[in-house]
């Protein structure tokens, strides 16, 4: 489907990427991300979560593998994409309308973490990867302050370590 627009989305991953592999061999993987808008009551002048938006994602190829190795569960991404939609009927009988994102680039963001990027080769031409799997030589660090998303009555730009409340490497 060309000439559809890109679309950028800033989340968390809400679940570890899913490696599959299709019939003909080929691997690839899905994940959910959720992005909560924060805004600041008028009245109160606390912030809030806003409604979330919640996307399926897909990643083809090898492409796919450095997403399993890279991200996990929790991790806040930057993920720019097509948006598709996708109509289906639940376990319930129920007809459901699902948005999901076929991925053209997606990396953790680096407000409150630091990555380091290595170089992989793929078919004869250096390409970007990034990871914590075995061999990646990516690591994730992330600074805290104490205080997690989702923290209520702050604003955004006084979040802290946004993964956790922990000083550990991914």
């Amino acid at each position: 489907m060309a000439g559809e627009p890109l679309i950028t989305v800033v989340g968390n991953l809400v679940a570890d990427p899913e490696p599959r592999v299709s019939q003909s061999g080929k691997s690839w993987c899905t994940f959910r991300i959720a992005s909560t808008p924060r805004v600041q009551n008028r009245q109160t002048k606390d912030w809030e979560d806003g409604e979330a938006l919640w996307l399926g994602c897909r990643v083809f190829g090898e492409y796919a593998d450095h997403v399993v190795q890279s991200l996990t569960k929790g991790m806040r991404v930057i993920v720019q994409g097509r948006l598709t939609q996708r109509s289906y009927t639940d376990n319930q009988g129920q007809q459901r309308t699902s948005l999901d994102l076929e991925v053209e680039e997606v990396g953790p963001t680096l407000r409150w973490a630091s990555a380091q990027v290595t170089r992989t080769q793929n078919n004869g031409q250096a390409a970007y990867a990034g990871g914590s799997g075995a061999g990646s030589g990516v690591g994730w660090h992330q600074e805290s302050r104490g205080q997690g998303f989702g923290s209520k009555n702050q604003d955004p730009q006084a979040f802290g370590g946004g993964f956790g409340d922990t000083d550990q490497p991914f």
